[in-house]
């Protein structure tokens, strides 16, 4: 599993280029996640991605196996003076392969859950019109030209010519090279995006 990794570099890289026009009261605004601003949830993705297993295991164990404790903990530590401060320490794990497991799913997910928990209140574009919009670590915008992208379960869509849809992180994810994807996605613009992403 550990080609997950620069899908998963690609989603922080993502989320950080999203974050870096916030206003300060956009860095104070309510999450989806629980109790959490925007910028308590950032400091929380570069504290998983700052801690491998032994670390995490001292951690845990240190907050008495209370895992709201040793995220606040976590938490606290890698959340800057300020909000630039704490978007300067997110954008120096994004390409980092440190994790408390081997997992790489989970990784995955939890920036994607996390930057989801950030995007939608504030509605900030989607890691789908990133990927479209720019090629990055990966050459997506230069897949998705010519193409209609549609997701069947949310909103996504985006340019014109042959319809390839499907769910909105299979979109993603072939968009990003990963060929296993491909097969959850269906249209007449699906063989010219499989040529395009081999």
């Amino acid at each position: 599993m550990t080609d997950l990794w620069p899908a998963i570099h690609a989603e922080r890289a993502a989320l950080a280029a999203d974050l870096e026009t916030l206003t300060d009261d956009q860095w104070r605004h309510q999450s989806l996640c629980g109790e959490w601003t925007v910028e308590e949830v950032v400091a929380h993705l570069t504290a998983g991605a700052s801690i491998g297993p032994l670390r995490w295991i001292r951690s845990i164990v240190a907050a008495r196996f209370d895992a709201d404790l040793h995220n606040r903990r976590r938490l606290a530590e890698h959340r800057g003076a300020t909000p630039a401060e704490t978007l300067d320490r997110f954008r120096a794990i994004v390409n980092g392969t440190t994790a408390a497991s081997k997992h790489m799913p989970a990784w995955l997910g939890e920036v994607v859950v996390h930057g989801a928990d950030i995007r939608r209140p504030l509605g900030l574009p989607d890691v789908a019109r990133f990927f479209v919009a720019r090629n990055f670590t990966v050459n997506s915008r230069k897949a998705a030209r010519g193409l209609r992208l549609a997701a069947t379960d949310g909103p996504f869509a985006s340019g014109d010519g042959a319809l390839v849809s499907g769910p909105t992180l299979a979109i993603v994810m072939a968009l990003a090279g990963r060929h296993a994807y491909l097969k959850d996605l269906t249209g007449p613009g699906v063989n010219l995006l499989q040529a395009r992403v081999e």
